[in-house]
């Protein structure tokens, strides 16, 4: 494959990781602002269409006032009440529906025009598939909501999250791959940015529980939780495994390890590239990973403390997409570095 070829598909799937970043920003705030069970029905294609209508508001308001949330939640809400959660909701959806339109329709113009080298055909409509599953994903979330209990699943909301982060993951690589010529691995460092990137991917999950369960919403002090540093509730649950999933100050207690655990090796990880005669690129990378990474503890410690302001915990969960985007281009940075780097002296 040319080198232009390869920068071409590198950008495009940067384009659509930029639009993921989007989606999963426009997601949280979903969440967030309680809209996530306002559309009661999967369209794929109808439901790309807005209420063009009066009367398709009230269709559409009818449908909602037979949900279990408004009965037991929204009682009384007003249509334009209404409006304001359905149009965060609808903007998700659509959101989704561009990113599988600018992600399949240039897929086919590259094979169509052969610039797309075979063994990486596969990997891209791996992703492609990967895509259209989270569109289930996400409906078979919305779904668990929709019931006597409207609240939606932790577990599946984890999921939907999770997969999002895996998506953006798969398309970023790629890119990078593209962009950048096999050379001279920084092993030591390369595997520590690696290992880096896994616990930004658990602490996400964690994240996911956090927010399913609300346990933001508990245990607002920092650094101890409400005076603890285990909360004796914390492991009520037995089994005691059940805790972690179910138990909101067990979950919270998992994600402030986890923060902690960074707050430790990020830093541990920039110490040692300074040890290294790494490229510029290599060195920018690390150094806003280090940066990002006490900003996005400090946005964490932030939106407890405010009890999940929406502005604040939204920049919360774009911030650990950018930083799970650092971790991703250090490791490969320092995977296919053009020089060999050596230790300095």
């Amino acid at each position: 494959m040319q080198r232009g070829s390869r920068e071409n598909i590198a950008y495009w799937l940067l384009v659509c990781c930029a639009l993921v970043f989007a989606m999963v920003v426009v997601g949280g705030v979903t969440r967030l602002t309680k809209s996530g069970l306002s559309i009661v029905e999967w369209e794929p294609l109808i439901g790309a269409i807005p209420p063009l209508s009066e009367s398709h508001w009230q269709e559409l308001f009818q449908e909602y006032q037979g949900s279990p949330e408004y009965q037991k939640i929204n009682q009384g809400m007003s249509l334009e009440a209404f409006k304001g959660i359905f149009w965060w909701e609808y903007f998700h959806r659509l959101l989704g529906r561009l990113i599988g339109a600018v992600f399949f329709f240039p897929l086919l113009y590259f094979i169509v025009r052969k610039r797309i080298e075979r063994s990486l055909v596969p990997k891209l409509f791996g992703i492609f598939v990967l895509g259209a599953l989270q569109g289930a994903v996400g409906w078979w979330m919305v779904k668990s909501g929709l019931v006597d209990d409207p609240r939606v699943s932790q577990f599946r909301l984890t999921v939907h999250l999770g997969l999002a982060f895996l998506i953006f993951a798969a398309m970023f690589w790629t890119a990078l791959g593209l962009l950048k010529e096999r050379g001279n691995p920084v092993e030591p460092l390369a595997r520590h940015a690696g290992a880096l990137s896994i616990l930004i991917y658990v602490m996400v999950l964690s994240g996911g529980l956090v927010a399913g369960t609300h346990a933001g919403l508990a245990y607002n002090t920092f650094p101890s939780m409400n005076g603890y540093l285990v909360p004796p509730e914390a492991f009520e649950l037995t089994p005691w495994w059940k805790n972690f999933f179910y138990t909101v100050g067990a979950v919270q207690f998992v994600h402030r390890c986890i923060a902690w655990s960074l707050f430790v090796l990020v830093p541990w990880f920039w110490w040692r590239s300074r040890g290294w005669d790494l490229t510029p690129a290599a060195r920018l990378v690390i150094n806003l990973l280090l940066c990002v990474s006490f900003v996005q503890i400090g946005l964490g410690i932030a939106t407890l403390l405010m009890r999940v302001p929406v502005p604040l915990a939204a920049t919360h969960q774009a911030g650990a997409m950018l930083l799970f985007a650092l971790s991703l281009w250090a490791t490969a940075e320092l995977r296919y570095s053009p020089q060999r780097a050596s230790r300095l002296q």
